[in-house]
C-alpha cells in the first residue's frame, strides 16, 4: 500500500461491493470522488459475496478480472480482493483492516443512495464514520436531500457526505437483466 511524505496526507477512496459486474457508474463514482475531495487512490475492493443480496452471478475470479480491465487505463484505481485477509465480508471489518495498514490515511468510503437505504442493516453500521467519511452519491434520484433513511437521519450527525450528481442510469442488476 502506498505512503506519501509526513506533510501530505494520504486519502483513500474506497469502493466496495461485488461488481457483478463492473460497469460506468463504477467508474463515475471513482472518478468523481478523486477530482472532488483530492484523492490520491481508489481501492475497489471486490468481496466473494454482498451479505444483503442474491448471489452474485459470475464467480469472483472473472470479476476481479473486469474490474482490473475497466480500470486499467486509469492510475489511481486500484484493484483488490481481501475477504480471505481480513475472513469478512464486511465493511466495518475491511475499513478496520484498511485503517490498522494505513493508519495516517483519510479513508473516504464511496457508496450510492441504493446502498444508503438498507445502511442501517449492516455490520456494526453506527461505527463505520469513526473508520471513514461516508460519502454518498446519487445515483437513482440527482439528489440525497430528498431521501429519508433511518441511516442517513443518524449518519447526518457523524459526518456524511453528500454528492449530488448526474442520475447513475446503469447498474449491474440492470446489466444482468439483459444477460
Amino acid at each position: 500500500m502506498q505512503k506519501l511524505s509526513k506533510r501530505k496526507k494520504l486519502k483513500i477512496g474506497i469502493l466496495g461491493g461485488s461488481f457483478d459486474p463492473p460497469h460506468k457508474g463504477h467508474l463515475y463514482i471513482s472518478k468523481t470522488a478523486i477530482k472532488k475531495f483530492n484523492l490520491n487512490k481508489i481501492m475497489w475492493i471486490i468481496t466473494k459475496k454482498n451479505p444483503l443480496k442474491k448471489k452474485p452471478s459470475l464467480p469472483i475470479e472473472d470479476r476481479i478480472k473486469l474490474s482490473k480491465k475497466i480500470t486499467k487505463i486509469y492510475k489511481k484505481i486500484f484493484v483488490y480482493y481481501l475477504d480471505d485477509k481480513i475472513n469478512s465480508v464486511n465493511t466495518f471489518n475491511l475499513l478496520n483492516y484498511i485503517k490498522r495498514k494505513q493508519k495516517k490515511a483519510e479513508l473516504y468510503f464511496l457508496i450510492g443512495d441504493d446502498n444508503l437505504k438498507k445502511f442501517h442493516k449492516w455490520y456494526k453500521w453506527k461505527k463505520i464514520p469513526s473508520l471513514a467519511k461516508i460519502v454518498v452519491f446519487a445515483r437513482k434520484y440527482n439528489s440525497i436531500e430528498k431521501i429519508s433513511y433511518t441511516a442517513k437521519k443518524q449518519l447526518k450527525k457523524k459526518g456524511l457526505i453528500e454528492v449530488g450528481s448526474k442520475k447513475i442510469k446503469i447498474s449491474s442488476s440492470l446489466i444482468k437483466k439483459f444477460w
